[in-house]
């Protein structure tokens, strides 16, 4: 197992708190949404200054289709917005954005607003910026898994290097394992969200509501992360000379 340090980090944040975030200052949770955005953009822009390579923002997760009606169309509405406004800024700034999940079930507008930030900012390489939209981690594996084997017909075995490719063979290119994957909003779990590529990831919990996230919060993670030792199920360096040492004392 290997980190994607040499290359620069992968950061993962579950975008978490907006409805609440309104709800404590009684207004409706499209403001939530709406300040959220703001946050998103704070995030994208320190990202690059704290060697983050590839950023994934999980926006909208095929549960999230249960919400009430209003509050989805809004939600696609202040999508399709900020890429009508920020594309031209992202592709300045060398940011490449991607968008990951399903297509099919998104509306026209904003499937062709994503399609076109796309081709405008493909050229980008200081920044690889996915944001997850109508996302299951379950239905990617699941696909994944389907995809691998038909293609086989049982001429192989179903390996993980195999469903890694099958998982990602819709996209420009593997995005590998995440680093540290970060929740705001108070909760602590996953919620279906890159599994598979979170596997060794070094998780983050903070009660800070998405809106209130800003460029400070990710430097402080980045900090804690940068202080933890990641060991991907091996021994601790020290721990591990120790036992080498006391082997070689053995006749």
């Amino acid at each position: 197992m290997q980190s994607n340090r040499q290359q620069g980090l992968h950061v993962a944040i579950i975008m978490d708190g907006n409805g609440r975030w309104a709800r404590r200052r009684g207004k409706a949770r499209v403001v939530g949404h709406r300040a959220g955005i703001a946050a998103f953009g704070r995030v994208v822009e320190r990202a690059p200054d704290l060697g983050i390579r590839c950023l994934t923002l999980y926006a909208f997760s095929s549960d999230n289709w249960s919400r009430p009606a209003h509050e989805v169309k809004s939600i696609f509405r202040l999508m399709r917005a900020y890429l009508r406004i920020e594309t031209e800024r992202l592709r300045q700034r060398g940011v490449r954005l991607q968008v990951i999940g399903r297509r099919d079930r998104l509306p026209s507008p904003p499937r062709q607003e994503v399609e076109k930030a796309e081709l405008e900012t493909g050229r980008g390489v200081c920044l690889h910026l996915r944001i997850a939209v109508d996302y299951s981690s379950r239905d990617a594996i699941t696909s994944a898994a389907a995809r691998a084997t038909s293609s086989l017909s049982g001429k192989l075995p179903v390996s993980p290097d195999l469903l890694r490719g099958m998982m990602t063979q819709t996209l420009t290119e593997d995005s590998g394992e995440v680093d540290l994957l970060i929740r705001t909003g108070g909760e602590k779990r996953l919620s279906d969200f890159l599994l598979w590529e979170s596997a060794y990831a070094e998780l983050l919990f903070t009660n800070r509501m998405w809106p209130d996230f800003d460029a400070n919060d990710l430097d402080v993670a980045l900090n804690e992360f940068r202080c933890r030792e990641r060991r991907f199920g091996s021994l601790p360096a020290a721990t591990s000379r120790s036992a080498t040492s006391e082997m070689d004392g053995v006749e």
